[in-house]
């Protein structure tokens, strides 16, 4: 493979140029804009867990930038590691203080996404038009299963991860939309998908910082995360 080799995967790149996506790559300030505020936002009782899963979501919108920029597969790398990052310490966050399990068991749980993923994505991919955007279909899924979990013992938590869910389900649907309707909308519509990615996100963390706040003013003797 040439890892430098041009990729056009998206409605509104025409060429190589840097600037072929300009509403591709400017709209990945939403994630850099989206970390500095929920670092801000949190900066007075940050956590570790929270301050890394912040650290990531700026990194996220460095990789997409230069995907965007420079389209070719290392960048395109560039641009899913950190996404994949993000997926699994918040799967390892979600277990261990949502669910309360052990670190290890946490641990075990997050390997287990590899798997998870692995059965899933076929199974998304049957769906007509879905194109790649099958390879994140599994995220929402896995949120909503967390929200359900949590539905009674935390329903504050469960109703902020279901939002998670709806948002990122939104973002998707403009992902995969964003070829379909390329003759209609020349800048297609890929750009929706990283400024709502980028809203969920930092909700997302909003969510863990809520729940494990509410926990410590309650007085519940846990480590910090």
């Amino acid at each position: 493979m040439n890892w430098l080799s041009p990729v056009d995967a998206y409605c509104e790149r025409t060429g190589p140029d840097y600037w072929s996506e300009p509403l591709n790559a400017l709209t990945n300030l939403a994630f850099i804009l989206a970390a500095v505020w929920i670092g801000l936002r949190h900066r007075p009782h940050a956590l570790p867990t929270g301050r890394l899963l912040t650290a990531v979501l700026f990194v996220i919108g460095i990789g997409s930038w230069l995907f965007h920029t420079h389209a070719n597969p290392l960048t395109s790398l560039m641009d899913v590691l950190p996404i994949v990052a993000f997926i699994l310490i918040y799967v390892f966050a979600a277990s261990r203080d949502f669910l309360h399990l052990r670190p290890l068991l946490a641990g075990v749980v997050t390997a287990g996404f590899i798997p998870y993923a692995m059965l899933t994505v076929p199974l998304f991919a049957t769906i007509p038009g879905i194109g790649s955007s099958a390879s994140y279909a599994p995220v929402p899924l896995l949120i909503l299963i967390y929200a359900g979990l949590l539905h009674g013992r935390a329903p504050e938590t469960a109703r902020g991860l279901a939002v998670g869910a709806a948002i990122l389900i939104l973002s998707l649907i403009f992902r995969t939309l964003d070829e379909p309707l390329c003759e209609t909308i020349p800048t297609g519509t890929h750009f929706l998908w990283h400024l709502l990615n980028a809203a969920m996100l930092a909700w997302m963390i909003e969510v863990w910082y809520r729940h494990v706040l509410s926990r410590q003013t309650a007085g519940v003797s846990r480590p910090a995360p």
